[in-house]
This record gives structure tokens, sequence and C-alpha cells, in this order.
């Protein structure tokens, strides 16, 4: 199981320009849908005189994934999908590109739109830190307080995050921990109640 991905830790900023128009390219790390619209939105008022502010995001892992392209007003596929193409092609996720592109009265036709995305997206790419990140799963525990040595040592073993805990007669620990280790971990926090 790849319990890996790789996204950016800090923003990025690219910059392309072709027959006076000017791309400008601004690469974010996001962790949800509604955090990217903001930041889409920010850039919409920024830059509330240029002619475009396209944009690509992919958004979580495996089977949670979210993604969407768009080419706000560019010819279909000219701005959204080489953006995509990028982010794609660099195996990040958690990312948001968006690319404002400023007018300079010339057409550049849809292979030189291509061209000009996809190379203003690599530039904020180039400009970031890329991390690889493990991803997590929560594993939540009940035990009895007597208990309490015996679940701290599994914690400390197995370098598990506590992402919650409640200590009283009855206690709960909420745990975060490499995927691939969660069933592990499970296992040895339920043999305590045998032992």
């Amino acid at each position: 199981m790849n319990d890996e991905y790789k996204t950016i830790e800090n923003t990025g900023e690219g910059y392309y320009t072709e027959k006076r128009s000017k791309f400008l390219a601004f690469a974010h790390h996001v962790e949800s849908v509604d955090e990217a619209k903001q930041i889409i939105d920010s850039y919409r008022k920024k830059y509330y005189d240029a002619r475009h502010c396209c944009y690509a995001y992919q958004i979580g892992v495996g089977d949670q994934v979210q993604v969407r392209a768009n080419d706000d007003g560019e010819p279909s596929s000219t701005a959204g999908k080489p953006i995509m193409g990028q982010i794609v092609s660099n195996e990040l996720t958690d990312i948001l590109i968006c690319v404002v592109r400023y007018y300079g009265g010339v057409n550049l036709g849809t292979g030189g739109l291509i061209v000009a995305y996809r190379t203003a997206a690599a530039d904020a790419i180039a400009h970031c830190s890329v991390v690889t990140r493990l991803v997590k799963e929560k594993v939540e525990f009940h035990f009895t307080y007597p208990m309490m040595n015996g679940v701290m040592k599994v914690v400390k073993d197995m370098k598990a995050d506590i992402v919650a805990q409640d200590f009283n007669i009855d206690c709960t620990i909420v745990l975060g921990i490499r995927k691939s280790e969660a069933e592990l971990l499970r296992q040895r926090l339920e043999h305590l109640n045998f032992e």
C-alpha cells in the first residue's frame, strides 16, 4: 500500500511572457476545496484588470481525490488542462495553481496558449519546496485507567501521534498513524484487553 504523497510547502510564483501577454502563476498548498476557492477569489479581486484567471487543483489522496481545471474564458482545454498536466506530471496533490493572464493584444492560438499556461505553471512549481507526507489514519481506542501504561507503551513503540485524549474513569484516545500501520496498531491495542 502506498501511504505517501507529494505536495508543496510554500507558495511558489512563476512567470511567462509571449507576444506581450503576461502569465503570472501562483502555486499554493491547499487542503480543501473551500480554501482553494477563497484563494482563487482573492486573485480575481487582486488582478481584477486581468483578462483571465485560470486554475487547476488536486486535493486529497486515493479515492478521496478532488480535481478541477478551469479555462476562465480561454478556448477549451488551453489553460486549465495544461496547468493540471503540470500537477499530475509532478505527482503533486493538495495543490492549487492559479495563472493570471494579461492580454497583450496578439492572439497566441491554441498551441501558444497551452505552452504559455504549462510553462507558467511549471515555473511556479519550480519555486516551491516539494515535500513527501504520509497518509494518516485515525485509530480510536477505549480503555480503563489501569491500562494506561500499556497503551502509552504501544503509542511510543509505534510512534503514533496523539490527536485527542480523554482520561477519566473510562479513557479514550484518538491516534494518528501511517495508514499502512493502522491495523497493526489496532491489533496491539486490542491485545492489551487480554493481558
